[in-house]
């Protein structure tokens, strides 16, 4: 150890020797899983919903099996609990939430935005989703329902956004370019 080292590091090195002195975990597999938690981001969600947009038996694969549909796309899922997909359409939007605590989709959309596992989303979500809504910039028709879904420790959730007009003769890679992480969540639409 270099005197440069943090007590975290420290720690972590310390821990990581302990679980394979314990045969729970080789240094190789810890390594291996922080590379994918690392890999991890919006932009795998952001990928999946525009294959979704152009291919419609992925569409279907996401919507029935979020996490069949994820390693479909290269993402690893193994650990993580079960990804439920949620389709916004023109009478219905989706909002996630986990109101216990921050549950939420790391392995598509990477870690959580702060303000997703504040207390005040948390609880606002529920009670005045048009309200959060508005926050972000994003007003809905009035026939529009708005439908909250927690998200938990056993089940992720992650919302499959409506396409927006005028993309219609787009490829993947510029629709997944568009398509942001509050998109994914409910909080916002998707804007060419």
């Amino acid at each position: 150890m270099s005197v440069q080292d943090t007590a975290d590091e420290r720690l972590l090195r310390a821990v990581v020797d302990l679980l394979a002195q314990k045969a729970v975990a080789t240094p190789a597999e810890i390594a291996e899983r922080i590379a994918i938690t690392d890999a991890a981001s919006p932009a795998q969600g952001a990928r999946m919903v525009a294959r979704a947009w152009v291919d419609p038996e992925y569409r279907a694969l996401l919507l029935a099996d979020g996490t069949r549909a994820a390693e479909a796309m290269g993402i690893p899922m193994r650990g993580a609990p079960p990804l439920g997909v949620l389709e916004n359409t023109p009478e219905l939007h989706h909002l996630v939430v986990c109101t216990l605590c921050s549950c939420y989709p790391r392995a598509v959309l990477g870690y959580p935005p702060f303000w997703y596992k504040s207390a005040g989303y948390r609880a606002r979500a529920v009670r005045d989703p048009r309200g959060v809504l508005a926050d972000f910039g994003t007003v809905l028709p009035e026939d529009v329902r708005v439908r909250v879904v927690d998200s938990t420790a056993d089940f992720r959730w992650m919302v499959l956004p409506l396409r927006p007009a005028g993309t219609e003769d787009w490829d993947e890679a510029r629709l997944a370019s568009i398509v942001r992480e509050g998109d994914m969540i409910g909080v916002t639409l998707v804007s060419p």
